[in-house]
């Protein structure tokens, strides 16, 4: 009878919740220790928990004010204005994730590049075919056998030049100072890396 007495304690301490006193002195919360003790009310713990109330009154002050700066959406804008009389046509940079026309590629070029492009492997192989259109792929088979293919020599230079994009090809419409540019007005930079095999 008295196990039954003991088993029936220990479920029902299960079944109540610990008391605040209990879990705020085995907290490692900074001062709530303090502001739930066993004690009577005191001087002592009044002063937490004013201090308490006001650490968090600012915080959730703080918070709201930031909130509200956020969707004003502010933004600051400078302007320098400088006059010049003459000034030279601006230099234009395209940047092109895809820096070759892969229907310009031939089957000396995936020979020689075909790796730094990231079509071959090491062994002339295609690399990654489930991520390839089929269309695309059945033209990198033809483009890959390299079965009795005999390379010519490669010139990196001759290469971007044939297959890289074209000026001519993206300008839609260009005006300068009032006056319209065409594709002759933009030029290749020399500094491109010339590599030959």
């Amino acid at each position: 009878m008295d196990l039954k007495a003991e088993s029936e304690e220990t479920v029902d301490s299960f079944k109540r919740p610990v008391p605040i006193e209990v879990f705020a002195s085995r907290s490692t919360l900074h001062g709530i220790s303090h502001m739930f003790t066993y004690e009577r009310m005191c001087i002592k713990r009044c002063l937490w928990i004013l201090f308490f109330l006001a650490s968090l009154g600012f915080l959730v002050l703080v918070c709201v004010d930031r909130v509200q700066f956020y969707f004003q959406y502010p933004y600051v804008t400078k302007l320098d204005e400088m006059a010049t009389p003459l000034m030279i046509f601006p230099t234009v940079t395209f940047c092109n994730l895809n820096s070759f026309r892969f229907g310009r590629v031939t089957r000396n070029d995936l020979y020689h590049a075909g790796e730094l492009l990231a079509l071959l492997d090491g062994r002339y192989e295609i690399r990654d075919t489930h991520m390839v259109e089929e269309s695309v792929l059945e033209t990198l088979k033809i483009k890959a056998d390299f079965l009795n293919f005999k390379p010519r020599p490669f010139n990196m230079r001759e290469f971007y030049d044939r297959t890289g994009h074209d000026i001519k090809d993206m300008l839609l419409s260009c005006y300068y100072r009032g006056g319209e540019c065409s594709a002759e007005d933009f030029t290749v930079p020399a500094a491109v890396l010339l590599l030959e095999w």
